[in-house]
């Protein structure tokens, strides 16, 4: 049995400020090894509870924040970028039965921990078949298209809450609670580690492969909103985008496959379009 991890950080123990996560930054050295811990314990877990294999996909920023030298050895871990599926690669792998979300957060314009959708501003709100979608939301769609379970979620309590709505049966592992999107009453990582360690544990009666879900009629139409009109703009530059308002823009893919690929693509052209200055 194979679980896949995909290791975000901001929903890491500790971590509430933007330096926390930020590569090359004092306190991303220092937050580093609390994220390494988090996905330590997932691993400790999983493999208490039954699981053969382990493989890390490394899911913030750079995609290089996780320490190697670190790492439970009996993991794996799939580092840098860019990948197809970008923070749920390796999903389509047919021998994975499970995945768990660690160190995720609340979605872009909503309260918790640092929230926000794939771009750390810019975009103000997403949203699938008029769903408010944080990251989870839309990673659970694409593992459910591969009938790959989400099993586990840590971050913050908001985002555990988030993950009862797409991952109803999931355990899930809050390390911190809410108070501002910049502040949180966080737990030391020698608690978060025993409490992640036993919600993996507990999660793998959960892993297995169910038949892949269909697509809804209709597909998936994914809304996205920004804050400047130029950044709307530059999205609608992907073949299928239609910009619906001055900040907007939407699309429509027929599979969660093509949906989550798009998405990357917008927010690609989003983050090329932001000038520092003028924003």
């Amino acid at each position: 049995m194979k679980i896949l991890i995909s290791a975000d950080m901001e929903g890491a123990t500790g971590v509430t400020w933007p330096a926390d996560v930020e590569p090359g930054t004092e306190q991303w050295q220092r937050c580093r090894r609390m994220f390494t811990s988090d996905v330590n314990a997932a691993i400790a877990g999983f493999f208490d509870g039954g699981a053969e294999e382990a493989l890390v996909n490394e899911a913030h920023a750079t995609m290089r924040n996780l320490l190697l030298e670190e790492l439970d050895e009996r993991a794996v871990m799939l580092t840098g970028r860019h990948k197809d599926l970008s923070m749920v690669e390796g999903i389509q792998r047919p021998d994975v039965s499970a995945v768990a979300f660690v160190g995720y957060h609340a979605g872009a314009g909503r309260d918790g921990v640092l929230a926000h959708t794939y771009l750390p501003n810019s975009i103000t709100g997403v949203r699938v078949n008029g769903e408010q979608a944080s990251e989870g939301r839309l990673n659970a769609l694409v593992a459910a298209e591969f009938g790959v379970p989400v099993v586990l979620v840590t971050g913050d309590d908001v985002t555990c809450e988030d993950a009862a709505t797409y991952a109803p049966q999931a355990q899930t592992s809050a390390v911190k609670d809410w108070v501002s999107r910049y502040s949180a009453v966080c737990r030391p990582p020698g608690v978060t580690a025993a409490a992640i360690r036993a919600a993996a544990s507990a999660s793998v009666k959960l892993a297995g492969r169910r038949e892949p879900a269909p697509a809804p009629a209709g597909g998936y139409r994914v809304e996205v909103d920004v804050d400047a009109a130029q950044l709307a703009q530059a999205a609608a530059v992907v073949p299928t985008v239609e910009r619906t308002g001055e900040r907007s823009v939407a699309y429509t893919s027929g599979t969660a496959w093509d949906m989550i690929r798009c998405f990357k693509a917008v927010t690609t052209l989003i983050s090329a379009a932001i000038e520092n200055a003028y924003g």
